[in-house]
């Protein structure tokens, strides 16, 4: 195995959606498409992280590796998902039939949920990065079940997966989650070990994620360009590092980041480094459409969050469209279905389902 692959590896890293924070005032809550709850125009806005110098670029046209734990890392390491093995059968509805199942990514069995409708396919397919839950309670399949359920029955093969230190998956370091590379290689890996499923369509895969899961997707999607055709967000972190440390990790879990910072020095003292783990940095990356979904009154994270995310994918070229939910909060209650429905329509369009 590579050096860079194998540090990576040790790596399995989680930052989350689990609590803390409370949203700034949006100024009002339009039922649109747009970028921001005040305007529907894109904006180049600071991505908040301190400038960074730039030097030659890489002469293979990546982002320069300056530390084996960062996304540029990452885009060196292509899919390495192996076909998914079926444990136990959970059972059938008149629509589908749900599986327990383990997959290897990167040399380590992750496991999750696989469901596949009824028919002979060949299948579009979803991989669902669920948000952030504690790992010594989470079980397998937790914390996306409404969007099993609803992708399924729309025709759709779903991979859930759990991330490795989660359920049966093989362990990650508790100290070492907070940076989700380990989580992002098992979300882009879920995707390679779909597409060993004769019944799913290569052509017609997509991914989605929840809170932590929008970040863990936006990591994919930057990591790999051209490895899924569509993606959708739901009430994600934030594209940059930072902002998920400062308000989730520091509140609840501060050993950790002293810990991160003594390791790797503070983010004054190692301004790229925390740069080098922000999606937002490589957004010029993405080459497939994104739908964001965000509540307007979401206490988790933050709507100015998103707002910035919109801006800065839609600076950076990419197809994306960010659609407020008014008076939603972060899990999503009155309105999810009308939510679910347009996903659907979303990933129909674009894969051709």
């Amino acid at each position: 195995m590579r050096p860079v692959a194998a540090l990576v590896l040790a790596l399995a890293l989680v930052s989350g959606c689990s609590g803390g924070g409370s949203p700034d005032s949006t100024g009002g809550s339009p039922d649109s498409i747009g970028g921001s709850p005040d305007s529907t125009e894109p904006a180049a806005v600071d991505s908040g992280d301190p400038p960074v110098e730039s030097g030659d670029p890489p002469p293979d046209d990546l982002p320069e590796v300056h530390d084996a734990v960062s996304l540029p890392a990452l885009m060196r390491q292509p899919p390495d998902g192996g076909r998914p093995r079926i444990v136990r059968t959970e059972y059938a509805t008149d629509a589908y039939t749900r599986y327990d199942v383990t997959y290897r990514s990167d040399g380590l069995t992750v496991s999750g949920v696989l469901i596949r409708p009824r028919g002979r396919g060949p299948f579009p397919a979803v991989v669902l990065n669920h948000g952030y839950i504690d790992p010594s309670y989470y079980v397998t399949g937790q914390g996306l079940a409404r969007e099993q359920d609803a992708l399924a029955r729309a025709g759709f093969v779903v991979l859930h997966t759990d991330y490795r230190g989660h359920a049966a998956s093989d362990p990650a370091p508790v100290r070492d989650r907070e940076t989700r590379l380990g989580y992002t290689r098992d979300a882009v890996n879920a995707v390679a070990a779909l597409e060993r499923l004769a019944y799913v369509d290569h052509d017609r895969v997509a991914m989605l994620g929840r809170s932590m899961g929008g970040g863990v997707t936006m990591g994919a999607l930057v990591t790999q360009p051209g490895l899924v055709e569509a993606a959708v967000i739901y009430d994600s972190v934030s594209s940059r590092f930072l902002d998920n440390l400062e308000h989730f990790t520091r509140t609840s879990r501060p050993e950790v980041v002293a810990d991160l910072f003594e390791r790797f020095g503070t983010p004054a003292e190692a301004p790229r480094f925390y740069r080098g783990l922000s999606p937002r940095t490589y957004f010029d990356r993405i080459t497939e459409p994104v739908l964001v979904h965000h509540g307007t009154a979401d206490s988790t994270c933050p709507p100015r969050w998103a707002t910035a995310t919109q801006r800065l994918m839609r600076a950076a070229g990419v197809d994306s469209r960010l659609r407020w939910w008014p008076g939603e909060d972060h899990a999503f209650y009155a309105r999810w279905q009308d939510a679910m429905d347009e996903t659907i329509r979303f990933l129909r369009a674009r894969l051709g389902a």
